[in-house]
């Protein structure tokens, strides 16, 4: 398995060029900085591009994602570290279960 930073990595990545793929964004990845807010005074995305980027997430990684975990959504960091906790819990899951 890769170690956790080089994955991280990865997945920063592939959310960023999710966002910038679904939401049509005249950006480049580096461009989007990784703590910057979402929503507001940050990339300022509204609730039909929240859905967007759900969507996008979604298929790109192969996780589910609920009302509930909206609140993930505030930030690229946010995103990338429920999308890591999704990927964990899901390659346990196909491992045979979660060992407690």
């Amino acid at each position: 398995m890769k170690e956790r930073t080089e994955q991280r990595k990865e997945i920063l990545e592939r959310v960023k060029k999710v966002l910038i793929d679904r939401l049509r964004l005249d950006l480049e990845p580096d461009e989007i900085a990784d703590d910057s807010p979402l929503f507001g005074l940050g990339l300022g995305l509204d609730s039909v591009d929240a859905l967007e980027i759900v969507v996008g997430i979604e298929q790109e990684f192969g996780i589910s994602i609920t009302d509930e975990d909206m609140q993930a959504f505030r930030s690229i960091n946010t995103i990338v570290d429920f999308t890591m906790e999704r990927l964990e819990g899901k390659e346990k899951e196909d491992k045979g279960g979660i060992t407690q």
